[in-house]
């Protein structure tokens, strides 16, 4: 068996080859996807930059980083004084005004300025857990019929025990492939998915007609259940992950779930059929025994609390039509899209 002498000892040459072989493979598979990274930003915090310093630092080198930020007096306060262009050269920004803003038409404008055969939607709060983020949401693009790949949700260091139990139920361990097929047994979560962070294919996502404008919410969910329902198929991958979680209060609660009520009623051809209210109903039953078995059965008052919220405000929300319009404005949480 021969050696390789500058190796050293007791490498075989043919080993190193393979390894040295197999490394440039899997680094060409790494490298095969130019991607761009898109984040609508609004009143920018920390946690922009700390989003922006996880994307510099990908194994999968990020291309370019879009920023489709709303109104430009609050972003140029927030860099004051940082060097933020020297530091972020990968970023480009594009300002709009609020009255512009629009969660499906926004990340189309977005979409629109990046030329990468594939890109990943993300919001401004939402942090990569390691340098392997984009590297795992993009393994499962080498499949032709890949539309769409979201990542895995994890809480942050200040979120409450009820929002941490939340957010393991709707982003498990296990990563899946959902399609049309999973309607019967999932229900909506067969089209569950996030723009939080979520990677397309670029021909795909034309061929579909993009994110749906003016809508309240849920535009990631009505491109999702479109994607499955012409044949595409859409990844969780828990291996990509992203810190990101609110500590809503109940009120909270109620005005996000009447937009999601607004979402679902507007859109009927993408939720009815589907099993929604259930979803909820089993979190409940799910967290009650959790709460038993890690010493904090009081907070199942405040898990029936902010139930009850959600429930009532998604129950008004998906009947808007029936409500006064100044009574719909104090119950949505974004007012302004019915300006």
């Amino acid at each position: 068996m021969a050696f390789d002498r500058q190796m050293g000892q007791g490498v075989p040459v043919g080993a190193f080859a393979c390894a040295l072989i197999c490394g440039m493979g899997e680094a060409w598979r790494v490298e095969m996807f130019e991607v761009d990274v898109i984040v609508p930003v609004y009143k920018p915090t920390e946690k922009l930059l700390a989003l922006l310093d996880g994307l510099m630092q990908q194994t999968l080198t990020v291309q370019r980083i879009i920023l489709i930020n709303t109104e430009k007096q609050y972003f140029d306060k927030f860099i004051q004084g940082r060097d933020f262009q020297n530091r972020y050269k990968k970023v480009s920004v594009y300002h709009i005004k609020k009255e512009e803003f629009d969660h499906g038409g926004t990340r189309n404008y977005g979409a629109s300025l990046s030329k990468a055969p594939y890109f990943v939607m993300m919001t401004d709060d939402a942090v990569p857990k390691d340098a392997q983020m984009v590297e795992h949401l993009m393994s499962h693009f080498e499949n032709p019929r890949l539309g769409m790949a979201y990542a895995r949700q994890l809480p942050d260091s200040a979120c409450s025990v009820l929002e941490r139990y939340a957010r393991s139920f709707n982003y498990p361990q296990t990563s899946r492939i959902k399609s049309a097929e999973n309607l019967k047994d999932m229900g909506i979560k067969a089209f569950f998915a996030s723009n939080v962070c979520a990677a397309y294919r670029r021909d795909i996502f034309e061929e579909l007609g993009g994110f749906t404008d003016h809508t309240i919410f849920n535009e990631d969910m009505i491109y999702a259940r479109g994607l499955i329902d012409a044949g595409y198929l859409i990844a969780y991958e828990a291996n990509a992950r992203v810190e990101h979680s609110h500590n809503y209060s109940g009120l909270e609660q109620f005005h996000r779930y009447f937009d999601l009520g607004v979402s679902h009623a507007q859109y009927p051809q993408i939720f009815s059929g589907v099993a929604t209210e259930s979803e909820g109903a089993r979190m409940v039953k799910t967290a009650c025994p959790y709460l038993l078995r890690t010493g904090k059965p009081w907070l199942i008052i405040k898990l029936f609390w902010q139930s009850g919220c959600k429930y009532i405000g998604y129950f008004m929300g998906k009947r808007y039509k029936r409500l006064p319009i100044n009574l719909v404005k104090a119950f949505s949480m974004h007012k302004e899209y019915w300006k």
